[in-house]
């Protein structure tokens, strides 16, 4: 008997003309972010074509699950597709957003016309977010008065100032309390799994591909280069300087840029 996966009706936010005939851009965030993070990318692509925007599995506005891998992501990406009556997307995710990308192109190539991957390959890679998913479990929010508060108690775990604001967007005021809008729990059950990559077992994605990178980031360097080119044999990479992992808020413009030239081409 084959299981069907269970899908879950993800938040998203729509940019631009919808009766537009062009093909629709669909993006998707990294791990602890949201649709949010796509605002201003999303008005500049959505000069040019429809855009959606939409909120992950465990993240943002959408619903929380105990799964938390790329097969339920890619599923629930093909039913929000179906849902909004969208047959091919051109797909551009970000780290977890870009993996989940690559793996509905990679088994449902029909409904991606092209995909752009924001500084993340194919691969497994160390262990890098344990440490963040544990100081923000090990946050006491009875009694939080402010974010500014809960970021001072985390200075000590989490020393970067930009990590820390990044991480806080997911930390909203409810009634008197506070809490995260994303899954915590699932994601700590969850990690090792989204550090990892499922096996393509021979497919590979016939169409456009377009690698996006920071050179200040070493999350796509010469060691995944193969895995790229095994999988996705006509992508083509791009480096943008003075850019990190967070490469599309780091240098936006030159984001926008190198998206809109790659699907004018």
């Amino acid at each position: 008997m084959i299981a069907i996966m269970q899908t879950l009706p993800i938040f998203h936010r729509a940019y631009g003309d919808p009766q537009s005939s062009r093909t629709p851009v669909l993006l998707l965030h990294g791990l602890f972010g949201s649709s949010a993070n796509w605002h201003g990318i999303a008005k500049h692509l959505a000069q040019e074509r429809p855009v959606v925007s939409m909120d992950l599995r465990n993240h943002g506005r959408s619903p929380w699950d105990a799964s938390m891998g790329y097969k339920e992501m890619a599923a629930d990406l093909g039913a929000l597709l179906d849902s909004i009556g969208v047959e091919r997307a051109v797909l551009v995710g970000h780290s977890m957003g870009g993996k989940a990308a690559m793996w509905l192109a990679l088994t449902q190539p029909d409904r991606v016309e092209a995909v752009v991957v924001a500084d993340i390959a194919p691969v497994t890679y160390p262990g890098r977010f344990e440490t963040i998913v544990d100081a923000l479990s090990r946050l006491e929010l009875d009694g939080l008065g402010s974010r500014r508060e809960a970021e001072t108690r985390l200075e000590d775990r989490l020393p970067d100032p930009a990590v820390r604001a990044y991480l806080l967007q997911n930390l909203i005021k409810e009634g008197d309390g506070w809490r995260w809008r994303v899954n915590l729990a699932s994601l700590s059950r969850s990690i090792d799994q989204l550090m990892s990559f499922p096996r393509a077992d021979g497919r590979q994605y016939p169409g456009p591909a377009l690698f996006v990178y920071g050179t200040d980031s070493d999350y796509v360097t010469g060691t995944q280069l193969g895995a790229i080119r095994m999988l996705f044999p006509l992508a083509r990479l791009r480096a943008v300087s003075n850019a990190g992992h967070w490469v599309y808020a780091d240098q936006p413009d030159a984001f926008v840029r190198a998206v809109k030239g790659f699907l004018r081409d």
